[in-house]
């Protein structure tokens, strides 16, 4: 059945061909094909990515969640700590009145590129897995950039039956921006990826085929 193929020969050999097993010869096969350069990374990207998926769509709905005082709260929270940070890179002491009032005038910023940011890693979650089983260009761009949308049209809707939250046609916009800036992102490194160290490994792997 396997007359042509590696498969037909026999894995657990014949008492002569072991008798000429040496400690030299195992030693040798070891460093020759046991060793980094002739391992390969494979990731499950459905089962991950679906799963990481799922967890960042929690996460954008558990903090969709949060009455607007809690969700400004953590916000401003961010807001100061971005403020501190920015002093002592920049060696500049701070009162806490001036700290306040700094992280007053960027808590906007804060919280639309918060927004930016969770559905960038929400659609690079989504798209990655796609990417790798095929899915890829304006395909990849149009399925991948409509479910990511969809879901934030819907977690405005959510925000709109919580204490102090709203809908917001602005944020589903600012969403958008990240999520098409994390399907451009996959694509790039996706395309970078094929042409350098997939490329490589796929030429290996047929080499030592043709080999076998």
């Amino acid at each position: 059945m396997y007359e042509h193929h590696s498969i037909r020969r026999n894995i657990c050999g014949t008492a002569e061909s072991i008798r000429q097993i040496t400690p030299e010869l195992l030693y040798s096969c070891y460093n020759s094909f046991y060793n980094l350069s002739n391992m390969g990374l494979f990731i499950c990207g459905i089962l991950l990515g679906g799963l990481i998926g799922v967890g960042m769509m929690c996460l954008i709905y558990y903090l969709s969640g949060q009455d607007g005082v809690t969700s400004a709260g953590l916000s401003l929270k961010v807001s100061i700590k971005v403020v501190e940070i920015a002093a002592k890179v920049f060696d500049h002491t701070l009162t806490t009145e001036e700290i306040l009032y700094y992280a007053d005038i960027i808590h906007f910023m804060i919280r639309k590129f918060a927004h930016m940011g969770l559905y960038f890693l929400l659609a690079v979650s989504v798209s990655f897995p796609l990417y790798v089983y095929g899915l890829r260009g304006i395909p990849l761009m149009l399925i991948a950039g409509a479910f990511c949308v969809a879901f934030a049209c819907g977690d405005e809707y959510h925000q709109s039956m919580v204490a102090g939250r709203g809908p917001s046609k602005k944020d589903v916009m600012i969403d958008s921006i990240g999520v098409l800036a994390g399907i451009i992102v996959v694509r790039i490194v996706g395309f970078i990826g094929r042409k350098t160290i997939f490329r490589k490994l796929s030429k290996d792997y047929k080499r030592k085929k043709v080999a076998a």
